[in-house]
């Protein structure tokens, strides 16, 4: 399989993994009174900071969870004459760039530059899908090319779905130097293609409108299917009489009936065989609506009057937000219709739904819409690195839910967040600034896998047992200030039986044969805390 190489690849390809974890430090919780308070345990969340260090703050609790992730990447046009900068030389990646490939990103090309930004981040988006997920991006002709052998190389070329066409603009640019570009590409990729199924999608009216009955059949409006077909059938070269006495003597040149005569006399009978007003037709296979799968299968080209245009995403946003003009406005929004139409191939009722380039909280806006109309329960995860995640994306939901202009609230909430402190000091000990039970879930993690599950009746016993996993019983012996000793006065409080122990504390008194004889690994703080 072909591969992509770029200046600062071998810096990068890796960098996921020295991306230091923080907690997400909770800020407020807004419900649909507007009041701002203490956690509403939503399991929608807003999070300001970057986006690289947030993915890895999720892993805890949303590694091979999230069923749906939409991404709205800078485009990397090379534009800086705007607010909302659509390439990779804002300050903060330029900073972060210097930082990790070091004197070489001097040399780096826009094109260098983007894709060093965006792999680490396409690596833990990776591991936060789930097994049944797809993940859908947004991207234009600048670096389309690339982001397809970047998602060859992680995702691997098999879990390609397809490259949409979405018709952006309703109108040609006469200003347009070569061409008008009228679209964009929406990117498909799943984690495996053996385990995730597109849903349907809804018939348009048009679609709808396609289907008559103008024999008032009382099985419903129906419309007419072709019975030939190209495919060779032994049994579909014979002649057929219509009701009007017209022989025809075969099917098309080159064509078969797609049925036997004798199915297609049944047919007949009951009534599933159009022969036209006057009963002199070439036959048709009436299709009714009533019968045929609730939905149409995704196609590949979506059309503007299906799902909106940049102009329609504007003038959302001006009827949310408190923009002077549409100039103020961010360049490249996307319509809600558009997301809309993402979520409904790609998530369930139930899905939890990941944006980490949030924007302007389109994606959210779309998932509390589709929530209220299906009655669903999606949660949706929002992460935006730039300071208006706060005046802007987290505004928008707070309007969108309690309602805007002449729009009803979807109704919902969603939690607030800031990045919180790194779980390690500079010198590689426990921040004394993180809280306990932050510790307690990443520790948990890094030895499961599986998410934190805090209270249980067993935790409150023994303020020190994290649970049982695999016949395996943790404990972190942890102390602020203090320092722990595994000893037998430590094993005399273990309640659970388990069949192995993983026991976490400062020092340990007990020695090795007696460990190795008990089925107990000691772990020492913090030299043995696995770094994600």
């Amino acid at each position: 399989m072909p591969t992509l190489n770029w200046i600062g690849k071998d810096k990068v390809i890796n960098h996921h993994q020295d991306v230091p974890f923080r907690i997400l430090d909770h800020q407020y919780g807004f419900t649909p009174d507007g009041k701002q308070e203490a956690p509403v345990n939503s399991g929608n969340l807003i999070i300001h900071g970057d986006n690289l260090e947030a993915l890895k703050a999720l892993l805890p609790q949303y590694e091979a969870k999230v069923k749906c992730i939409y991404i709205d990447p800078p485009y990397n046009t090379g534009n800086e004459g705007w607010a909302y900068n659509d390439n990779v030389n804002d300050p903060k990646i330029k900073k972060w760039l210097h930082k990790v490939v070091g004197k070489e990103g001097e040399d780096l090309s826009r094109h260098d530059k983007w894709l060093c930004m965006m792999y680490p981040r396409m690596v833990l988006l990776h591991k936060l899908l789930s097994p049944d997920g797809a993940m859908f991006i947004s991207i234009d002709d600048n670096e389309q090319p690339n982001l397809r052998l970047l998602l060859d190389e992680l995702f691997g070329g098999k879990n390609f779905i397809a490259n949409v066409i979405w018709q952006k603009v309703y109108s040609p640019k006469n200003s347009a130097k070569y061409f008008s570009e009228d679209h964009d590409y929406i990117m498909v990729y799943s984690k495996d293609f053996t385990k995730w199924v597109p849903n349907m999608i809804p018939r348009s009216a048009i679609q709808v409108s396609r289907y008559k009955n103008p024999d008032h059949d009382s099985r419903g409006p129906w419309k007419p299917g072709d019975l030939s077909a190209r495919n060779y059938y032994g049994d579909g070269t014979y002649s057929i009489t219509t009701p009007s006495g017209r022989t025809i003597d075969a099917p098309p040149k080159g064509m078969y009936w797609r049925v036997s005569f004798k199915k297609f006399q049944e047919m007949d009978a009951d009534g599933r065989i159009w022969w036209g007003a006057e009963g002199n037709n070439v036959p048709a296979i009436k299709r009714f609506l009533s019968e045929v799968q609730d939905g149409v299968v995704p196609q590949t080209l979506w059309r503007y009057e299906e799902v909106g245009h940049t102009q329609d995403a504007k003038k959302e946003l001006l009827k949310i937000l408190d923009f002077d003009s549409s100039a103020d406005v961010f360049i490249t929004p996307k319509p809600s219709s558009l997301v809309d139409r993402i979520l409904q191939i790609g998530s369930s009722k139930d899905s939890i739904v990941l944006d980490s380039f949030a924007g302007s909280g389109t994606t959210a806006h779309a998932v509390l819409k589709l929530n209220k109309k299906d009655k669903g329960n999606r949660k949706c995860i929002l992460v935006e690195m730039e300071d208006y995640a706060e005046t802007i994306t987290a505004e928008r939901v707070k309007r969108v839910i309690n309602g805007y202009a002449d729009v009803e609230g979807t109704g919902g909430s969603f939690d607030y967040y800031e990045l919180g402190p790194p779980l390690f000091d500079e010198n590689g000990n426990l921040n004394d600034q993180v809280p306990l039970n932050r510790i307690r879930e990443y520790v948990w993690y890094s030895e499961t896998r599986s998410a934190f599950n805090p209270l249980t009746e067993d935790q409150l016993r023994n303020p020190y047992f994290l649970g049982i996993k695999e016949d395996t019983g943790y404990y972190f012996y942890y102390e602020l200030q203090q320092v722990t000793t595994l000893d037998y006065d430590f094993l005399g409080t273990i309640c659970l039986k388990a069949e192995q122990y993983v026991i976490y504390a400062d020092n340990c008194l007990l020695s090795k044969t007696f460990l190795q004889n008990n089925n107990i690994i000691f772990k020492k703080i913090p030299r043995d805390i696995s770094r994600l």
